[in-house]
C-alpha cells in the first residue's frame, strides 16, 4: 500500500499504510470525555437492523460535449505550473473516485482512457482500471494508455508513480484531496479549469450546488418528521482482508456527511481529529446508535454478524441493535457531482425502514 500521509485527511490510502506498522485495535481513540449513554433500554434509539442505500441516479454529464479551450496553465497545490496542451486521452484518479465523475460531469466521458478502482459511474464500467491492491496506482497500466494529461491528488499513491509519470513527460496535475461539502463547487470548478472548460465547470458546479441545497432540505424535511432525528452515529472504515479497523472523526468529511443527515458525530464529541484506528473502550465511550460504512468495507468483515466481532462493535447500542446503514464505496465519501444523490440515498436509508422489515 501507498505511504502517503496527509494531515487530517482520512485518505484511505493512508490508512492502509499506518496500518502496516501499527497495532490497530490497540491505538487510542478520542480523548473527550466520558458520554452519558443511557442504554438501560437497548432498543431506546429506535433503530433497529441494517440498510442499504442505494442512489437512484447518477451524476448527468453536460451535454452536448464542451470544445476545451487550450492550452491552458493551472498552478496545482504544489505550487507548480504545469501546461496542459491536448486533453483527448484523460485520466483523473484519487481514492474516492471523485475526479473521474467530475470528468464525467463535465461532458468529458469519453475522453477518459482509463479509471480508478473507486470511479463507479455505470458508463465508465468499462474503461480499464489502472489501480491495484485498493488504491494503488500502476505505472505500467498507466503508461500504456498513454494518457494526454492526468488529474490526480495524495489521497492516491504512491508518490515514487506521481513522480515517474511526470519523469515521462506527462501532465500531472496535483489537486486538494480535501472532501467536504463545502468544496464540491471548488473542486469541480478546479477540474474544469484544468481541462480548460472554466464556463462549463461554473454551470456544472452551480448545478450541483443549487442540487445539494434542494437535498439538504430534503434531508431536514425527513429528519424532522423522524423519530430517529439526532441519531448518534459515526462512520467506520473496514478492510477486513487487511485488518484495517478505523473511525472517522472531524475534518474527515464524515462529520459533514452525519450533520447534514440530521444526526449527532459521536466521533467529533469525544475530540477525535481526522481518523483513527478503533479502540474498544473510546467506541463504547463514543456511544453510537448507528453506524455508517462503505459497503465493500462491511462485506470484508463478513457483513453485520463480522462488524459484531470488532472489539467494542457489540457492547454499542448501535451493535446491539444491528443498526447499520451501508453505500457503494464509489459513492458515500466522494462529495462530488453525486453527492446530492448520495446525501438523498442516505436518508433515505437512515429514516427508511430497514429490509425484510
Amino acid at each position: 500500500m501507498p505511504t502517503i500521509l496527509r494531515t487530517q485527511r482520512a485518505s484511505m490510502v493512508a490508512i492502509a499504510a499506518a496500518v502496516a506498522s501499527a497495532v490497530v485495535l490497540s491505538a487510542c481513540g478520542g480523548s473527550g470525555a466520558p458520554v452519558d449513554r443511557s442504554a438501560a433500554d437497548p432498543t431506546a434509539s429506535g433503530c433497529v437492523g441494517a440498510r442499504t442505500a442505494t442512489s437512484q441516479e447518477w451524476v448527468r454529464p453536460l451535454e452536448p460535449a464542451p470544445s476545451p479551450n487550450l492550452p491552458v496553465t493551472v498552478t496545482d497545490v504544489t505550487g507548480q505550473s504545469i501546461t496542459i496542451s491536448e486533453t483527448s486521452r484523460i485520466l483523473a484518479l484519487d481514492t474516492y473516485g471523485t475526479l473521474g465523475t467530475t470528468v464525467y460531469a463535465l461532458g468529458l466521458g469519453d475522453r477518459l482512457v482509463g479509471r480508478d478502482v473507486s470511479t463507479g459511474v455505470p458508463a465508465l464500467v468499462d474503461l480499464p482500471v489502472v489501480t491495484a491492491n485498493g488504491h494503488e496506482l500502476q505505472a505500467e497500466a498507466i503508461l500504456d494508455l498513454d494518457p494526454s494529461v492526468i488529474l490526480t491528488d495524495y489521497s492516491i499513491g504512491p508518490l515514487e508513480v506521481q513522480m515517474q509519470l511526470k519523469d515521462a513527460g506527462i501532465p500531472v496535475v496535483i489537486l486538494d484531496d480535501h472532501r467536504a461539502r463545502d468544496t464540491v463547487g471548488e473542486q469541480i470548478r478546479a477540474v474544469a479549469h484544468a481541462l480548460g472548460v472554466d464556463a462549463v465547470g461554473d454551470a456544472v458546479a452551480s448545478r450541483v450546488e443549487r442540487e445539494i441545497s434542494a437535498a439538504e432540505t430534503q434531508v431536514s424535511e425527513m429528519a424532522n418528521a423522524s423519530p430517529l432525528k439526532g441519531m448518534r452515529m459515526v462512520f467506520l472504515y473496514l478492510r477486513g482482508s487487511a485488518g484495517v479497523f478505523y473511525w472517522f472523526g472531524e475534518g474527515s468529511g464524515a462529520d459533514d456527511l452525519i450533520e447534514a443527515l440530521g444526526g449527532v458525530d459521536v466521533a467529533k464529541q469525544v475530540e477525535l481529529d481526522g481518523y483513527k484506528p478503533i479502540n474498544a473502550e473510546g467506541l463504547v465511550t463514543a456511544a453510537p446508535d448507528m453506524f455508517l460504512l462503505m459497503t465493500g468495507g462491511l462485506e470484508s468483515v463478513g457483513g453485520v454478524s463480522g462488524l459484531a466481532e470488532i472489539p467494542g462493535v457489540a457492547e454499542t447500542r448501535a451493535g446491539t441493535n444491528e443498526c447499520v446503514v451501508d453505500m457503494a464505496d464509489s459513492q458515500i465519501l466522494s462529495f462530488g457531482p453525486q453527492y446530492p444523490a448520495t446525501l438523498s440515498a442516505l436518508a433515505e436509508a437512515v429514516y427508511g425502514t430497514p429490509a425484510g422489515d
